[in-house]
């Protein structure tokens, strides 16, 4: 279960923007995670009721996880299209020369403090 050590990261990582901003406390977070970023939102959920006790400033923070669909990219047609659904192979032109574009990333994208 790697959630856990991206929870205390991000939780870290806030737990200081907090102390630096002289922040009270922080009531809502929002974290954009990837579809194919192998986080699996039940258990960071988990993990984030758990760290969040053991903060200054997080005690009663509300995770909001906003989850990014996976997008590949085909240099051969210069199209998009669902990763999930067609992985690598571009459902366009059948090439196997495509990239992930968005979709296995994990980031902060807001936090509400009082």
């Amino acid at each position: 279960m790697h959630e856990l050590g991206i929870v205390m990261q991000v939780v870290n990582q806030v737990e200081a923007v907090a102390k630096e901003n002289e922040v009270k406390e922080v009531v809502k977070l929002t974290l954009e995670v990837g579809e194919v970023s192998s986080v699996v939102p039940a258990l960071f959920r988990d993990c984030f009721e758990w760290a969040k006790k053991r903060t200054e400033k997080l005690n009663n923070c509300e995770l909001d996880l906003v989850v990014l669909e996976a997008i590949s990219y085909c240099r051969s047609c210069d199209r998009t299209y669902s990763t999930t659904e067609y992985a690598k192979k571009c459902p366009h032109c059948g090439s196997d020369d495509t990239y992930l574009v968005t979709g296995n990333e994990i980031r902060i994208k807001d936090i509400e403090v009082l």
